[in-house]
């Protein structure tokens, strides 16, 4: 009996072993080099403690490869992933062979039904209904449109300049917390500019808006030990779908969603608020054309807000603080704002949009803090490709290709002392284009999935920018670490330990 017992014991051992090793053939077989990977974890180290994140780890192999292939091989635990190595490469797939790199990987883990929020998000549609969506959303963020709002934006940088001066009389020896400031910013920003409706944000009474936002972009345990079980049984994905937000506030959202829509049409049919031309309006005009339901006025217009949120703010934090770092940059950037302030303390859009020393700054903050610092990509159609220093290999469909943003805009090759904050690598004409077309650059993506809000959420950060840095000296409170250690817990990029700032009223 002992003996059939540790026999058996053995067998199931040896079964498991062949069931966790198995798949790590894969790469292998279709003479793709890459790292060896380990059991459970694949070639992601980090990936259950999580000491680190995950970027880290893929960018110790983008390190070691750079220089001799195209793309490797590498696990999720189980789970084959080919990472883009060359940002040659990186262009195809978001740009030239468009049509093999369709969708987003995410997309096969979460719909609608599972997580109402997400999973109706544009991010994470695909194919025809992607195409559809976007089409309808797009023309309500035309630069016009975005234009028409600007005097909302500019009551909500006045409202945050208020809430920092009242802030420093109460006074902290922490600092203020730069994330939440951003994040009121944004909050009350969108649901004005989006809605017609006030969130509060700086006051003593906010609206739940702002909490439940926070609530949306934790990554809890849960779903991280989802996310792992689905690394190691692929086909879990096909069965049961990822939920990323609770519950709780997906229901909050909705309602939320439904107050607003509710107070338009009443607003409406009273014969008020004719002259608003926002966001809701366009989708509201859209509904009449389409016949839309409720429901389908709240998937596109959260689009709006889940877009409008976390990552505007993530910019808008990141930016303060590297500016806190760098007084030279902060008084370049002071000088070019006020040479252009109107009367009413202001810059008018126009210029805004145009200011070259704004921009800069801003996309050298995305270059080291992208909003998304790794791109998932799900191939979507049989394609060749050639590997330098090794045999042309197949990718094949449904495969999950890695596009490492991050490591390409921290890389030195690219951007010499690429770990400072040199906003001039961006003063160059053309900059932008001439990086993004290089494949280095891609903090908002690129070819025909560029981000939707990009116009949007750029004018919001740099009018925040104009109020803040015109207004008031940014130092880095002490409580702030000095690197740029990614939270390994963010769904968006963030510092780790938070951003503390000190705040100085200027005369």
């Amino acid at each position: 009996m002992v003996l059939v017992t540790i026999t058996l014991l053995v067998l199931a051992a040896s079964l498991g072993y062949m069931f966790l090793i198995w798949n790590y053939s894969y790469w292998r077989k279709r003479n793709v080099p890459g790292p060896r990977p380990a059991i459970l974890i694949g070639n992601y180290p980090n990936m259950i403690n999580m000491k680190q994140h995950a970027v880290q780890d893929i960018n110790a192999i983008y390190s070691k490869y750079k220089q001799q292939y195209d793309a490797v091989g590498i696990y999720m635990s189980r789970s084959p992933q080919l990472l883009v190595v060359s940002p040659e490469l990186a262009h195809r797939v978001f740009v030239s062979d468009f049509k093999h790199f369709h969708d987003n990987q995410l997309a096969s883990l979460v719909d609608e039904k599972s997580d109402f929020i997400v999973g109706s998000n544009i991010f994470m549609l695909a194919g025809d209904i992607w195409k559809g969506r976007r089409a309808d959303i797009t023309p309500g963020l035309t630069i016009s449109r975005i234009k028409s709002v600007y005097p909302v934006t500019n009551q909500v940088c006045k409202k945050m300049n208020e809430f920092i001066r009242k802030q420093i009389r109460i006074g902290a020896p922490d600092g203020l917390n730069g994330q939440d400031i951003s994040l009121c910013f944004t909050t009350e920003m969108v649901t004005d500019c989006v809605l017609g409706l006030s969130a509060q944000s700086f006051t003593d009474n906010p609206t739940p808006v702002m909490g439940k936002i926070k609530a949306m972009f934790q990554t809890s345990w849960a779903l991280v030990l989802n996310m792992v079980a689905i690394a190691l049984i692929p086909s879990l994905s096909k069965i049961k779908k990822l939920r990323v937000v609770p519950k709780h506030v997906e229901a909050f959202f909705v309602d939320f969603m439904q107050v607003a829509i509710d107070t338009r049409h009443a607003q409406q049919a009273a014969g008020l608020q004719t002259d608003r031309v926002d966001f809701l309006d366009y989708i509201l005009q859209l509904a009449k054309k389409r016949n839309l339901s409720t429901r389908q006025i709240t998937v596109m217009s959260m689009t709006f807000l889940l877009d409008g949120f976390e990552t505007t703010a993530s910019v808008l934090a990141h930016t303060l603080l590297l500016l806190g770092r760098n007084a030279k940059a902060q008084q370049r950037l002071r000088e070019e704002l006020q040479a252009h302030l109107n009367d009413e303390g202001f810059v008018a859009f126009d210029k805004l949009i145009e200011l070259p020393y704004l921009d800069a700054c801003v996309h050298e903050t995305l270059r080291l803090f992208p909003p998304l610092p790794i791109s998932n990509k799900l191939c979507t159609r049989n394609i060749e490709v050639s590997n330098r220093n090794g045999p042309n290999f197949t990718i094949e469909k449904g495969t999950t290709v890695l596009v490492p943003h991050s490591c390409f805009m921290q890389d030195d090759d690219y951007f010499p002392n690429a770990q400072e904050y040199q906003p001039e690598r961006f003063l160059e004409p053309n900059a932008i284009k001439m990086y993004r077309d290089r494949g280095v650059f891609m903090a908002f993506g690129n070819g025909p999935r560029i981000c939707i809000g990009m116009r949007f959420a750029l004018a919001q950060i740099k009018a925040a920018l104009v109020e803040i840095i015109n207004n008031f000296d940014v130092k880095v409170n002490p409580k702030t670490r000095n690197d740029n250690m990614y939270d390994p817990f963010g769904m968006i990029s963030s510092l780790k330990g938070g951003i503390w700032l000190d705040f100085t009223a200027r005369q």
